[in-house]
C-alpha cells in the first residue's frame, strides 16, 4: 500500500509540475507578444497618457495597479463558471481563454510600465529575482525534455511544409 501511495503522490506531483509549467510558458511566449501589441496601442494619445500617468505612480499605487487586472476580470471568470454550470462548456472555456489572454497583456504591459518603480519595494527587489531565476531554470529543464525537442521538430517540419505548399 505504501508504495501505490509513493507512486500515486509522485504521479500528482509531476502532473502538478506539469500544469506549472504549462501555465508558465503560456506566460512566457503570450508575455513578449501580447505586451508588443498593447505597447502599439499605448502609442495612441489617450493611452499614452495613461501609460505616463501610470509610469509616474509612487511605489505602492504600483502594487495596486498591478492587481487592478485580476480584480477587473474576476467577475467575468465568474460568468465563465456560469456558462459551464448551465451547459455551455464550449462558449465557457473560450471565454475563460480570452480572459486569459487579456489577463496576460494587461499584466505583461503593466509590469513593463512599472518594474522600475516595483524593484523600489524592499521585498519586491529581494523575491523578484529568485522567482526570475527559478523560472528560467524550469524552463531550461523544459527545453532540454524530449517532448520538448519533439515539439520543435515538429514544428519545424509544418513549418517548411507550410513554406514549399
Amino acid at each position: 500500500m505504501s508504495s501505490l501511495w509513493k507512486r500515486l503522490k509522485s504521479a500528482l506531483k509531476n502532473s502538478l509540475w506539469g500544469v506549472i509549467a504549462l501555465v508558465l510558458l503560456f506566460e512566457e511566449w503570450g508575455w513578449r507578444s501580447l505586451s508588443a501589441a498593447l505597447k502599439r496601442l499605448g502609442q495612441w494619445p489617450p493611452f499614452a497618457v495613461l501609460e505616463r500617468v501610470i509610469r509616474e505612480l509612487p511605489p505602492w499605487a504600483t502594487v495596486c495597479v498591478m492587481g487592478v487586472p485580476a480584480v477587473c476580470l474576476l467577475p467575468l471568470k465568474l460568468v465563465a463558471l456560469w456558462l459551464f454550470a448551465n451547459g455551455h462548456g464550449t462558449v465557457g472555456l473560450l471565454f475563460l481563454i480570452t480572459l486569459k489572454v487579456v489577463g496576460t497583456a494587461l499584466v505583461a504591459r503593466l509590469f513593463q510600465l512599472t518594474e522600475p518603480t516595483l524593484m523600489q519595494i524592499g521585498w519586491f527587489a529581494k523575491y523578484y529575482p529568485l522567482f526570475y531565476n527559478w523560472k528560467e531554470t524550469l524552463f531550461t529543464r523544459i527545453r532540454e525534455s524530449v517532448a520538448w525537442r519533439w515539439g520543435r521538430r515538429l514544428k519545424t517540419q509544418i513549418k517548411s511544409q507550410w513554406r514549399a505548399w
